[in-house]
């Protein structure tokens, strides 16, 4: 038998997505030092997240369009002015796959938010963040086969974060729609990684966001205006969490992600989100006041092992049959 192959050794089916960050050849030290760099910065402003929710009284979907929108509105002079004939000449292909994802994303949010108050937090949390396992089993599905070590350090990194969180799986018919809701959002934010992946191959991360963000904004906005989520009449505060929750997690978390997918792949870069559950539980405990769960710490360096070993899986060139 011969030896198995890795993502990059393998032919790519057709409208297979490559994983960079799962065998592929490695970008230069230079580069991968400052996507890491950015990935940190990406999981610190997603990881304000969570807190900031907690902390603004506004429905839920209509703090996910806001977000979207103002995002789209900060992006916008640059995206119509320095990118216009990028967006002019974008192909049909890498257009399509931007606003599925933006439709993705749109469909993680509506998923994910509406779950935290059918479910407990903890389990909404553990099951939303499953995404690296569909990242990786949809990868295979695609043609490419994971190498060992992504398999292993994904499973660890789940692992680190069911130790935090934990999932106590309910048999109350409302929680477990919740939780149903959950992982489905987990799954949904796996297909906007591996889309957004493919798109940045071709396209710059602001011209990929501006369209995202726009499909996304318009999708919430559907679903506010079919649910009578009120989309205003709130105070000032709760506007300026608003605005921190967009420069923080859209911004620089969601947009720096969607920068560095293309050097580290959607591997690395979904296993890294599971670090947004120990961030944001470290974020509340200094900000809110809530004393963080005793596993925090231990979690945590179960999930840095798991990433570990999907980043080192990315630097193994094992041979072709």
């Amino acid at each position: 038998m011969t030896a198995p192959q890795t993502a990059a050794a393998v032919p790519a089916a057709p409208g297979a997505i490559p994983d960079p960050g799962a065998g592929a050849e490695t970008p230069p030290a230079a580069t991968r030092s400052l996507d890491f760099t950015l990935l940190a910065v990406a999981i610190a402003g997603v990881s304000m997240s969570a807190p900031l929710i907690a902390a603004t009284s506004a429905p839920a979907l209509a703090i996910a369009f806001w977000r979207n929108a103002m995002a789209v509105g900060v992006l916008s002079p640059v995206a119509l002015w320095r990118h216009r004939t990028e967006l002019r000449r974008m192909g049909s292909r890498a257009l399509f796959t931007s606003l599925a994802a933006g439709a993705v994303l749109a469909l993680h949010f509506g998923l994910w938010l509406p779950s935290l108050n059918m479910t407990s937090v903890a389990t909404s949390t553990a099951l939303c963040t499953t995404t690296p396992i569909w990242t990786t089993l949809i990868l295979r599905l695609r043609g490419h086969r994971p190498p060992t070590m992504v398999w292993a350090g994904t499973g660890l990194a789940v692992l680190g974060v069911v130790i935090l969180t934990g999932i106590d799986l309910s048999t109350d018919t409302r929680a477990l729609v919740g939780d149903v809701l959950a992982l489905a959002a987990g799954m949904a934010a796996a297909g906007y990684v591996l889309l957004g992946a493919e798109v940045r191959r071709t396209a710059s991360t602001t011209a990929y966001t501006f369209v995202c963000y726009s499909t996304t904004a318009v999708v919430l906005l559907a679903a506010c205006l079919v649910s009578g989520s009120a989309l205003g009449g709130y105070d000032g505060r709760t506007w300026l969490k608003i605005a921190a929750l967009t420069v923080a997690a859209q911004l620089l978390g969601h947009s720096l992600l969607n920068r560095v997918v293309h050097g580290l792949g959607p591997s690395t870069t979904s296993t890294a989100i599971l670090l947004e559950t120990p961030g944001a539980a470290l974020i509340a405990a200094l900000w809110l006041g809530q004393t963080p769960p005793a596993m925090a710490y231990p979690a945590l360096a179960v999930i840095l092992a798991g990433l570990a070993l999907v980043v080192l899986s990315g630097r193994r060139r094992t041979p072709a049959a």
